[in-house]
């Protein structure tokens, strides 16, 4: 399938590893070009190895607003068609074991920070009548994780905003969608393992084990998968489809929507 990427421009948060650098390479892959932005140079290279012709990359802090001002300029002469919005999650723990000030932490890092970007970011897209967005959130925004309350409630939050955001923009050829990822094997697991290790008496190896077990296809998802799937929701084939939490799980979601 032709996907109509070839050379189209687009931004990619979180690319020094997992969902990230998944989606980075799948969009270079196809003939875009990407910039990636991730706060670890040396991973950064890494990826630009892989397609030095088509990857710039911008090793910075997505949370500050200096950086959506230098990628703001890199788009000046390079017309954006769409921006994977990723950065990485927050800290795991229960009401009783985050304070207030973690909350007002997790509201820059989880929320702030991504509208921010998005106000510098589409009215280029808006003069262009084209663009794409697209949230990596969680499978929290659907199904609270047990022992990750700043993700349950914060991400939720960027849900509600990207649903109306995407209603006001829709007539200009502007779509935004959130995807919901469920256990993938990436690094940002690891907490999650880590916490159920230590709430539970039980190595990290078990718990990832016990966690792997709940999932109805067998086992954790790859990002490379997701990947795919992101990639066309950022292409123009995806015209259609905008305003939706779509859900990349393997069976993991018990309800029906």
């Amino acid at each position: 399938m032709d996907l109509k990427i070839k050379d189209q421009y687009f931004l990619v948060g979180g690319a020094g590893s997992g969902f990230g650098r998944a989606v980075a390479l799948s969009l270079a892959a196809e003939g875009a070009r990407v910039l990636a932005v991730s706060r670890t140079a040396e991973k950064l290279e890494s990826l630009k190895a892989e397609f030095p012709s088509q990857i710039d990359i911008l090793s910075a802090d997505l949370s500050l607003d200096e950086t959506h001002q230098h990628i703001a300029d890199y788009y000046k002469n390079n017309q954006l068609s769409g921006i994977f919005v990723n950065a990485g999650g927050p800290p795991a723990g229960g009401f009783s074991e985050i304070n207030m000030q973690q909350w007002d932490e997790g509201w820059r890092t989880i929320v702030r920070w991504k509208i921010a970007l998005i106000q510098r970011l589409l009215p280029m897209m808006q003069k262009n009548h084209y663009g794409r967005i697209l949230f990596l959130e969680s499978i929290s925004v659907k199904q609270p994780i047990p022992n990750l309350i700043l993700s349950n409630a914060l991400r939720a939050a960027v849900m509600g905003f990207a649903k109306t955001l995407s209603s006001e923009v829709a007539s200009l050829g502007i779509t935004v969608n959130l995807m919901a990822p469920g256990y993938h094997d990436t690094a940002a697991m690891d907490r999650i393992f880590r916490k159920k290790s230590e709430l539970e008496g039980i190595s990290f190896e078990e718990a990832k084990r016990y966690m792997e077990k709940e999932i109805p296809v067998g086992k954790m998802g790859r990002p490379e998968d997701l990947a795919s799937l992101a990639t066309w929701l950022l292409s123009p084939n995806s015209q259609y489809i905008t305003g939706q939490t779509i859900s990349h799980t393997g069976g993991l979601i018990k309800g029906m929507f």
